[in-house]
């Protein structure tokens, strides 16, 4: 019995893949290398002690997916597979939604034929658009305001009805916030294709004097310094909670919500003033104007998670600001 890990040596994915192999589960990984490099399969085999079955491929093309399911007895899949820069969505929006719905599509229609029903989604907290409150608790009202964010909601609605559908589904759709951090080893970490996207990886590139500056995108918000607010969880408490959700669709059925955050929120200036402090190291930043979309303040409410899933975020700000260099150090 494994679990089947699609996009596994990704950011999320490669710490979701250590904390598995720690629990003595059996995992299977595929991933085409698009946005992660092949090392991570070596880093992670170091970190654990333990080996895994990959497959080099892509999680839409169903032909491979047959192959997994026949050479191994999948019970569970958790589904990282997908682009997720939202700015790139807004610029290839076609791309976007052709990738990530097809290929969660490709998975479930797989998994149907091999009569496995139990699915971790790797959802996100986009899903609630422009929160007109904080905490954002799983009841608010679900929209989206880029590509990106729609294919997610998208595929939650899918699972939703296919869980109507057929009451011997168990999925749990996992509403992440905003993962940085990186294993302690210093081996795995956020490294992505291409230019990053998400804060931590900009203030990466700056402290290594890889980039002059990091653009904070306003200063003028309804915000006690006028940044934007965010909850950043530390990625190894993110992949704990694929651990939880795991043993949670073990155990109950249809599709079920969660957030998984810390239920803080942190201010882009107290993100590079705690990195600035626990590692020494400068960020020079410049002001720019608002961007279109950016709510003032979002901050997850993670009770259910913390009560259904017997799960919680332990790892605190300064402790992702000194892994996330740590990584860039080992380097």
């Amino acid at each position: 019995m494994a679990v089947l890990v699609t996009g596994g040596t990704g950011f999320i994915g490669s710490h979701t893949v250590v904390e598995l192999l720690n629990a003595d589960e059996d995992v299977i990984v595929i991933d085409n290398f698009f946005n992660s490099k092949p090392g991570v399969i070596n880093a992670v085999q170091d970190i654990t002690g333990k080996g895994f079955g990959f497959y080099e491929g892509d999680a839409a093309d169903k032909e491979l997916l047959r192959k997994i399911f026949r050479e191994n007895f999948i019970e569970e899949v958790i589904h990282f597979a997908g682009y997720k820069a939202v700015g790139e969505s807004c610029e290839k929006p076609i791309m976007y939604y052709r990738n990530n719905i097809d290929t969660a599509l490709a998975v479930l229609e797989v998994m149907e034929e091999f009569g496995c029903r139990r699915f971790v989604f790797s959802s996100s907290a986009t899903v609630y658009g422009i929160p007109e409150k904080v905490p954002v608790t799983e009841e608010f009202p679900l929209s989206s305001i880029n590509p990106y964010g729609s294919t997610k909601l998208m595929i939650e609605n899918m699972c939703r009805e296919l869980c109507r559908a057929d009451e011997r589904w168990s999925i749990a759709l996992l509403r992440y916030f905003n993962p940085i951090g990186a294993h302690e080893s210093g081996k795995i970490g956020e490294d992505p294709n291409g230019i990053p996207n998400n804060l931590m990886p900009i203030i990466l590139k700056v402290a290594s004097g890889k980039s002059p500056n990091l653009s904070v995108f306003g200063n003028d918000y309804p915000t006690p310094d006028g940044t934007c607010i965010r909850d950043y969880i530390h990625v190894v408490d993110l992949a704990k909670g694929h651990l939880a959700a795991i043993d949670s669709v073990r155990n109950k059925k249809g599709a079920v919500p969660y957030n998984l955050g810390t239920g803080k929120g942190y201010s882009v200036l107290e993100i590079i003033n705690a990195f600035e402090k626990v590692n020494g190291v400068k960020v020079p930043y410049v002001i720019a104007g608002r961007r279109a979309g950016d709510a003032a303040k979002c901050y997850s409410d993670p009770s259910k998670a913390n009560k259904e899933l017997k799960w919680k975020a332990e790892k605190g700000i300064e402790q992702m600001c000194r892994d996330a260099w740590n990584f860039v150090k080992n380097r």
